[in-house]
């Protein structure tokens, strides 16, 4: 039997690299271990000299890793365009096919460029590779309006030590900080195992610890960043009460339940009474005008009988124009939050794209973006910065409404993923944001996770999935920016242009 190819094998080992990889994100959390997995890409990496097509092969191995990424952590595309899109099964596995396909597209490209220009001197190629990777997700992230999801940062939140630079340099500059380690280890054993000489200088008998030493400084540097505290208190603590209606999106949109909708929430609310009440994105389905003439009215009282507030998520608008929304009602006075960053064939239908939406049930499918920037709202003392869904995934937008706002709110509905990685991946995405900004953030979801996340990321309390209740907390509202908030992702993108700069120009002048 012949054996395979050593370049097939290459590949073959970046695929399951790249699966593996999604161990390292939630719901699983391991997160060190996509440090030996995207060390194990940069070591499949140093292809031989005499090697033809170097570059192409490059591509095809970051290529392969990708494909394993997001094959092993988003195929729930797949279940949102099956189960519930109503999609027919050999299309909606196309689709996600060919979705995961165009996300490899991003790790294929920085692999290509680190094999073509790669520099000889180890530190500049661990540099070199950690700058490409970084900038490749950024433009993942936002490239036909984004998708950021599984970034290598997100899978060192709140858990890792590294977890400390996401207030300073964010999600793309802790991927970055996580790519360093993760080409440092691999640099640490050439030397040690003695695959790497040393270079023959006085210092050469310290060679192989120098990489490990640069490991230790930055692990380090991030454990002590996490006792740093960017933000202080602000007001009193503010009671919440998060509802989980736990409607089965199969039977969400369906109108001989949406009685049981209007009941359910209603009963939840009355019986988990708080200064604030969240209800989760399109709680209710149907355009606010459609809701019976006094059932506002209901909530409303609700709300001012604790002398507090209720945000509900609703559709707001006309058929022809509408908004996905979250409405204030309560002693506050009405307010509303319009969504901005909408999700592709989800929520609005890309130019050229009528054939596909014709192909799945996706109800409200077109909608209206809100303004870019729009004012915290003012509730019980506090400024709070929403969020609907997806919006999330997107840091650069969140910090939009800060240092003003005190606290974060998401509101979601990820039944449309149902038991699947989703629901995790999500709140360790908004897990990010908390840390990000130095803000408590709460999550109101139909199905999970709702739960409410401190200042460093970690997760205070949650409702069980798929179950229906409250969640009721103590919140505070917290002050000041951190530097994230207030340079955004540009400290960690220029950071990356200049290590790639940096490393062509000194390997050009070497």
């Amino acid at each position: 039997m012949a054996r395979p190819e050593p370049y097939v094998m290459r590949l073959s080992a970046a695929l399951l690299l790249g699966a593996a990889s999604v161990l390292a994100y939630a719901p699983v959390g391991w997160f060190a271990l996509i440090w030996l997995t995207l060390g194990g890409l940069f070591a499949l990496l140093d292809l031989p000299a005499n090697e033809t097509r170097r570059s192409v092969k490059g591509a095809l191995i970051g290529a392969a890793f990708g494909f394993g990424l997001f094959i092993a952590g988003v195929s729930w595309v797949y279940v949102s365009l099956s189960t519930y899109g109503g999609m027919p099964v050999p299309l909606a596995a196309l689709a996600t096919l060919l979705f995961c396909g165009l996300l490899s597209i991003y790790p294929a490209l920085a692999c290509a460029l680190f094999v073509r220009f790669s520099p000889q001197v180890w530190w500049q190629r661990s540099l070199f590779f950690a700058g490409l990777w970084t900038l490749s997700e950024w433009l993942r992230g936002w490239v036909l309006t984004g998708f950021p999801w599984l970034a290598t940062g997100y899978a060192q939140a709140p858990a890792s030590p590294l977890s400390g630079f996401a207030p300073v340099l964010g999600v793309y500059g802790l991927s970055l900080i996580t790519v360093l380690v993760a080409v440092l280890l691999v640099e640490a054993v050439r030397r040690v195992s003695g695959r790497v000489p040393c270079t023959p200088l006085r210092w050469s008998r310290w060679c192989p610890a120098l990489p490990l030493l640069l490991l230790v400084v930055l692990i380090t540097a991030g454990a002590l960043l996490r006792y740093q505290r960017w933000t202080s208190p602000q007001g009193p603590p503010l009671s919440v009460s998060l509802l989980q209606g736990n409607i089965p999106q199969e039977l969400k949109w369906r109108p001989e339940t949406f009685n049981e909708s209007l009941r359910t929430y209603y009963r939840l609310a009355l019986e988990n009474p708080a200064q604030l009440t969240v209800l989760p994105e399109t709680a209710l389905p149907a355009f606010l005008d459609q809701l019976p003439a006094d059932y506002l009215d209901h909530l409303r009282s609700l709300a001012k009988r604790e002398q507090g507030d209720l945000l509900l998520g609703i559709v707001i608008g006309s058929h022809r124009q509408y908004a996905n929304a979250v409405l204030s009602i309560g002693a506050a006075g009405e307010q509303d939050y319009r969504k901005v960053h909408l999700v592709p064939f989800g929520e609005f239908v890309p130019s050229g794209f009528k054939w596909f939406m014709n192909l799945v049930n996706i109800p409200m499918s077109d909608f209206t973006p809100g303004a870019d920037r729009q004012a915290p709202m003012n509730i019980a003392g506090q400024k709070i910065a929403l969020n609907i869904c997806y919006e999330d995934a997107f840091g650069e937008e969140i910090i939009r409404a800060l240092p003003e706002a005190s606290l974060l709110i998401n509101l979601s509905n990820v039944a449309w993923f149902g038991d699947s990685l989703a629901p995790a991946q999500h709140l360790q995405i908004a897990q990010m944001r908390a840390l990000e900004t130095g803000r408590m953030m709460l999550r109101a979801t139909n199905t999970g996770m709702t739960a409410i996340i401190d200042t460093d990321g970690h997760l205070l309390s949650a409702l069980k999935p798929f179950t229906r209740g409250a969640l009721h907390a103590k919140v505070q509202g917290y002050a000041g920016p951190t530097p994230y908030v207030r340079w955004g992702n540009w400290p960690a993108i220029l950071l990356a242009l200049l290590l790639i700069a940096f490393t062509r120009r000194r390997s050009a002048v070497s």
